[in-house]
């Protein structure tokens, strides 16, 4: 996980993204390219926007996220492609106000481009049976994208 200076919306995505009205950006300088969805606030104090990255042959998940809460919490980054893939990653949202990024590994990618989607899910501490879930964050799908 990383930590980024600025507010959620702010995000130095310069060498990361700088996404359009639609969530798609594509990043000239690595020739990497991100489809975002939009950016999820839950009353309890989390708000994040997850993404599918691809560069070449390759994709990943990552989700840009704020912790207000005070509490720590739990996350699950998911990477779905196409024939029922998934890439799983937990991450460990810090209690603090600081923005954050966690990312899946990058993977070699399989199907038609923007065949793949990320979910983050957010959930409170305690008994995994008994957290709430906060939040959950997706990715949008590329226009005419199928499994």
């Amino acid at each position: 996980m990383n930590a980024e200076a600025g507010s959620l919306p702010e995000f130095d995505r310069s060498g990361t993204a700088a996404l359009d009205r639609s969530g798609t950006a594509a990043l000239e300088r690595s020739g990497t390219a991100a489809r975002c969805g939009p950016e999820v606030v839950a009353p309890e104090g989390v708000e994040a926007q997850s993404c599918v990255m691809a560069r070449g042959n390759t994709v990943w998940a990552r989700v840009y996220y704020r912790n207000t809460t005070g509490e720590e919490l739990r996350s699950v980054l998911t990477l779905m492609g196409p024939g029922g893939r998934t890439v799983e990653l937990h991450c460990a949202p810090a209690a603090h106000d600081e923005p954050g990024t966690c990312e899946t590994p990058r993977v070699p990618s399989s199907g038609t481009p923007g065949s793949a989607a990320a979910i983050a899910e957010f959930m409170g501490a305690g008994p995994v049976e008994e957290a709430p879930l906060l939040l959950r964050a997706g990715s949008e799908r590329a226009p005419g994208a199928r499994d």
